[in-house]
């Protein structure tokens, strides 16, 4: 018994003697102040994570010649058909106040405080859309 409570006498006694330590947080990523030559490790790290890949044809380099050249073509032909939509519609004026209809859109235009405003309606997906043009 005597054993024991000299035991337990010398384990209190040595953790009163023994010592903590505060603890730190230092951050790994630069961006928060960790060390500046976490960068690469981080940087090579978040790459083999990466599962997106580019698309190997950007817009600007995409295909042959003669694709862009009728991709060219096909946007020139729907842009003056739709010039000329727009002139038959609304005349040589330009916009007017007044409701429209193109297929399955409903165009509405009227005048308010902000400007001129423009109410676009796909009545095929309900799909809609408001420009302002200002005073």
């Amino acid at each position: 018994m005597k054993s024991i409570t000299i035991t337990i006498f010398l384990i209190f006694s040595i953790c009163s003697f023994s010592f903590g330590q505060d603890l730190v947080y230092k951050p790994l990523n630069p961006a928060f102040g960790g060390d500046t030559f976490n960068y690469q490790w981080l940087l090579s790290s978040a790459e083999a994570q990466n599962k997106l890949t580019e698309e190997k044809n950007s817009l600007r380099g995409r295909g042959s010649d003669i694709d862009r050249f009728t991709e060219n073509l096909n946007s020139q032909l729907l842009n003056q058909i739709s010039r000329t939509l727009f002139s038959d519609q609304f005349g040589e004026d330009g916009l007017s106040e007044g409701t429209f209809n193109f297929g399955s859109l409903f165009v509405e235009i009227f005048p308010s405080g902000e400007g001129l405003v423009i109410d676009i309606l796909d009545t095929s997906t309900g799909d809609q859309s408001q420009i302002i043009i200002p005073n």
